[in-house]
């Protein structure tokens, strides 16, 4: 590990040591500066609320984007709790499970388990829950710098899933795992290379979507289940949600079986809607001009 990544290592076990309480306050804070700012990820952020929430009040929409941004930093700190101090003393942070039984059920039937997690709420302590339940596979692209790589899988510790890169050989992974009854988790909302994805609604607007999951899903026979880790007010931890997947995701006709994933991400996300990653540009298309410029 080079040491600059080791030295950010030992930052982290450092603010770990903090309450989750002081490090959501110091999130939020964060929040509320990249907003006064005017950081490019507000634009994006008031772009997309636009889209999802269309017709709102100034002084709603306003609001809103404030609480979206506050939720947007402390996701950033609250890494320091769930990577600084170890998976097994993160995972005293949750305290409430909701839809266990239809993982543990899922996982009882022998068919494999396709867990489909948005980027909402704190994603890194729902792979350590679940990677306590079972071994599980995740579909990932490489950071940028190579040599974060080492620092994940440092921080990540013990409970870390397997890493099978976005590629050929790593969706080939993907299916061996799901014909053996394992389970895999990949990220619903992750928008396809261009070329690659199906257009469907996604908060009332067509959004590219991935394929894969749907493809593997009818190919398989695997439950799919989507699942987020929401953070609770004042620092008091964490409520897991496991949901069942809308009808029609396995579908072979793949505008059915994207809209269905879609809805799927929607009901997780209308559950805590100011935590979901509302920077993200999903409704950038190759057929007309950005909505983001």
């Amino acid at each position: 590990m080079r040491f600059d990544i080791y030295l950010l290592y030992l930052l982290l076990r450092l603010l770990g040591l903090l309450p989750l309480r002081a490090l959501h306050g110091f999130g939020g804070w964060l929040g509320r500066i990249s907003l006064w700012r005017g950081a490019r990820m507000v634009a994006h952020t008031r772009v997309n609320l636009g889209i999802a929430r269309p017709g709102l009040a100034a002084a709603a929409e306003q609001a809103l984007l404030r609480e979206v941004m506050i939720e947007s930093g402390k996701s950033v700190t609250e890494i320091a709790k769930i990577w600084g101090g170890g998976a097994e003393q993160a995972l005293h942070l949750i305290r409430d499970v909701r839809g266990e039984a239809l993982f543990d059920t899922a996982l009882a039937a022998g068919k494999g388990v396709i867990i489909a997690a948005p980027h909402l709420g704190c994603w890194e302590l729902l792979n350590y829950w679940l990677c306590r339940k079972t071994p599980m596979a995740i579909l990932y692209r490489p950071p940028r710098i190579a040599a974060v790589e080492g620092l994940l899988r440092k921080a990540r510790g013990a409970l870390a899933p397997e890493q099978v890169r976005a590629e050929g050989a790593g969706v080939r992974t993907l299916y061996k795992r799901l014909a053996s009854g394992g389970t895999v988790g990949i990220l619903p909302d992750q928008k396809p290379r261009s070329g690659e994805g199906q257009l469907a609604p996604f908060f009332g607007r067509d959004a590219e979507t991935m394929v894969l999951l749907p493809r593997l899903a009818a190919r398989t026979g695997a439950t799919v289940l989507f699942a987020f880790a929401e953070r609770l007010p004042r620092g008091e931890g964490f409520r897991v949600h496991l949901l069942p997947a809308p009808d029609g995701l396995a579908e072979v006709d793949l505008q059915t079986a994207c809209a269905a994933l879609n809805q799927g991400v929607e009901a997780c996300v209308t559950q805590a809607f100011t935590q979901y990653q509302w920077h993200y540009k999903r409704y950038t298309r190759s057929d007309r001009p950005s909505p983001y410029e």
